[in-house]
């Protein structure tokens, strides 16, 4: 109940839960289709690009924080609005290299050529014979995505204003700094038990195509 009190703890729940699905959602599809271009498609500076793509993992995303929020805030004017936590990042460098990688292993060749032949366009071999083969990949990648963007807690803190829009790691940190009942440890472990529930869940449903997407994705295409 003090809990409640000091935030309103199913709201950020809320937002946490619709930000992260969202965003893991946008994330496995941008990427699967990224990731299939790369590896299925052979188009100019292919190699080039893809260098390129993977240079960028080098550089630490702290290192674009002042720009990052400048876009969102003065540009795209995002503040306080859940597209600033969902849209940006929805194509990672790690997100397409993975699939691709994945995609080169497990996806025959001849499978889509079969389909072309039989008239099937490409954005109908991607979703109706491609998609269904990335499940391990997907699950992998999907339960990574979903727990980094679940714990987030700076970008929500500097873009979200208003309590109610909190995603729960921001809240969660109003509960050491209530001015009326001061730090309560018990308070604190609660809302964060309660926290890891969902992550926990999500593992435990996935673990098995988890096991499989990781094995398998990280195999050298």
């Amino acid at each position: 109940q003090n809990m409640l009190t000091i935030i309103p703890f199913w709201r950020n729940f809320a937002n946490s839960v619709f930000v992260g699905v969202t965003h893991t959602a946008l994330a496995l599809l941008f990427c699967s289709m990224g990731g299939y271009a790369f590896a299925m498609y052979r188009f100019p500076g292919r190699d080039w690009l893809f260098a390129v793509l993977l240079a960028t993992m080098m550089i630490p995303w702290i290192a674009g924080i002042v720009p990052w929020f400048i876009l969102i805030s003065k540009w795209l004017q995002w503040i306080n609005r859940f597209e600033a936590l969902i849209i940006p990042g929805a194509a990672s460098a790690f997100g397409i290299f993975w699939m691709r990688q994945y995609i080169q292993e497990s996806v025959p060749s001849e499978l889509l050529d079969a389909a072309r032949i039989d008239g099937c366009h490409e954005f109908t071999i991607f979703f109706r014979i491609v998609a269904p083969l990335l499940a391990p990949a997907f699950a992998a990648l999907g339960i990574m995505i979903f727990i980094n963007n679940w714990n987030a807690f700076l970008g929500p803190l500097l873009v979200m204003q208003d309590k109610s829009m909190y995603t729960l790691p921001v809240a969660l940190s109003l509960l050491r700094q209530d001015p009326r009942r001061g730090f309560d440890a018990g308070v604190l472990m609660l809302g964060t038990a309660m926290a890891t529930l969902p992550m926990l869940i999500v593992f435990l449903i996935a673990t098995r195509r988890f096991m499989a997407g990781l094995t398998l994705g990280a195999l050298k295409g």
